[in-house]
């Protein structure tokens, strides 16, 4: 894990902070030729089921690719999906970024503050001011910038993938998940042979 560009200032003790934001938390070997890119919505039936797929295909793929896992909160539909981002955020501030993602995958019909609260204990947080970072929105910032990443990449809904910037089209298999990620590998090699 890499710690990210941008700092937040504690002004009680005027040092810096700085923050472990999702583009920075890569899973699996970090000097891997291929990164697979999900934005995830946390109340997302379809993200909860994919991620058993995902958890395939990265074991299959193990040494050749990694993951990083952006955030998409659809909050039209999934008003509890934005905080529940900004949880995963503030769990990765002490390394629990993956472990709270499937907590609040396994969890997403009971995301509220509280709940969220619950889970982070259970993953092994040891922040005191957890909670109270989650109700003022500490992390909000983070989310943001995934959903305007997101946007900007033109996607609508989560889950949706990408590897070294190319998006997968459709609906996601296993089947369809590995040829994407095969189809990039063909890619790369022909693209180096040349």
């Amino acid at each position: 894990m890499t710690f990210g560009k941008t700092k937040i200032y504690d002004m009680k003790k005027k040092d810096e902070i700085p923050v472990i934001e999702p583009k920075d938390i890569l899973i699996g070997k970090a000097d891997a030729p291929f990164t697979l890119i999900e934005f995830v919505d946390y109340e997302s039936e379809e993200s909860e089921k994919v991620h058993a797929t995902v958890k395939k295909v990265m074991e299959h793929f193990k040494g050749k690719i990694n993951y990083n896992l952006r955030h998409f909160p659809q909050m039209r539909i999934h008003q509890r999906a934005h905080k529940a981002a900004e949880a995963a955020v503030a769990a990765a501030q002490e390394g629990k970024f993956y472990e709270m993602h499937e907590m609040l995958l396994k969890n997403r019909r009971h995301l509220g503050t509280i709940s969220l609260n619950s889970y982070a204990k259970e993953v092994g947080i040891k922040n005191k001011s957890y909670l109270a970072n989650l109700i003022d929105g500490k992390y909000g910032w983070t989310v943001q910038d995934d959903i305007r990443t997101g946007l900007d990449l033109g996607i609508k809904n989560a889950p949706a993938f990408f590897i070294n910037g190319e998006k997968l089209e459709g609906h996601v298999t296993e089947k369809s998940l590995t040829e994407f990620i095969n189809h990039a590998i063909r890619k790369r090699k022909v693209r180096n042979a040349a």
